[in-house]
């Protein structure tokens, strides 16, 4: 018996510091950033590092540090990435009960200045999970974070017809599919999270910069209770059809590195949320750990414990703006 399992791809992050060029491309429409290399070129790393990601695994170590019983649902290969990622969560008291075949998901993450990046990635034996292979468990939450082509077929179709209670937070090749493809789960999801890119390509509104306030109005259509919107440095909103919690984040912070910080986030949110905890006070711990997270790179090298962030959240005060959701 878990008190939560989460669902979602298992990664070995290749994190590459180099040297190389920001380009911006600016057309009548839109204006890009890119990060270029010189062509037949061979390229120092100043500095190679290897860290475990992937939005289920980085989401269950997050619950396993606040105190949940948790076990992680994936496939990951028979390889040595494959250890790697088992090992870690090992390490972490989180239980692995999901299938291994294949070769193991990995990203390469190129690093630029100014904390631009460029990722690469092979969703390998991520994307393989079959209905045959899902495991018997128990366990009252699911959260259930980035998964692909056939393998989010499967768990959507399970998690549609069970009894569990579910915390979605979509990936943006999620989203891309709008909401209409997951109905059926949305009638069994409690909780929805997604950044506002994300919530724009999931609910693909006619305004093509639409506010969040529209979002809201067009997520609270859908079957879940509670709504989670993340706007990068305006900070994150939580609207429940009577009002929007805006929450500010806090002045100052160094971030050093991205990875990781939205499933920081949306596991801490919903380890809250589990507890019964207040909305306003759940905002302000996921926020809290979401930050920490930014300060360093890797997915899990400072999320925080239960004790940790009950210590940060009683020490410090965070604002949150409270407005009607009719306003």
């Amino acid at each position: 018996m878990y008190e939560v399992v989460t669902i979602g791809s298992a990664i070995v992050d290749q994190f590459a510091d180099t040297d190389s060029e920001l380009i911006q491309i600016q057309t009548s429409t839109s204006s890009q950033k890119l990060i270029a290399f010189p062509l037949g070129s061979k390229l120092l790393i100043r500095d190679l590092n290897l860290m475990i990601g992937g939005g289920g695994t980085n989401s269950a170590v997050c619950f396993a540090r606040l105190g949940f019983k948790t076990a992680y649902l994936g496939k990951v290969g028979e390889d040595s990435n494959g250890d790697a990622i088992i090992n870690c969560l090992k390490n972490e008291n989180v239980d692995f009960i999901g299938p291994r075949e294949g070769v193991s998901g990995t990203s390469i993450i190129l690093n630029s200045f100014a904390n631009d990046r460029t990722i690469l990635t092979f969703k390998g034996a991520n994307n393989r999970l079959t209905a045959s292979e899902l495991p018997k468990f128990e366990s009252p939450w699911i959260y259930l974070s980035s998964m692909l082509e056939q393998s989010l077929d499967t768990v959507v179709n399970y998690l549609s017809q069970s009894k569990h209670r579910v915390a979605f937070n979509p990936s943006n090749y999620q989203a891309e599919r709008g909401y209409q493809a997951f109905a059926q789960l949305l009638n069994n999801t409690d909780l929805l999270i997604m950044n506002k890119e994300e919530a724009c390509l999931f609910m693909q509104p006619q305004e093509s910069n639409p506010t969040l306030k529209l979002l809201f109005e067009l997520l609270s259509q859908l079957p879940p209770k509670l709504f989670v919107i993340t706007d990068g440095a305006e900070g994150a909103y939580v609207c429940d059809r009577n009002n929007i919690l805006h929450g500010v984040p806090m002045e100052d912070i160094e971030v050093l590195e991205t990875t990781g910080a939205g499933d920081a986030f949306g596991a801490t949110f919903t380890a809250a949320m589990i507890k019964e905890l207040p909305v306003e006070l759940a905002l302000h711990m996921a926020m809290t750990n979401s930050e920490s997270v930014l300060k360093y790179q890797g997915a899990k090298e400072k999320l925080l414990t239960l004790a940790e962030l009950d210590q940060v959240v009683a020490t410090s005060q965070r604002v949150i703006k409270v407005r009607e959701f009719s306003n």
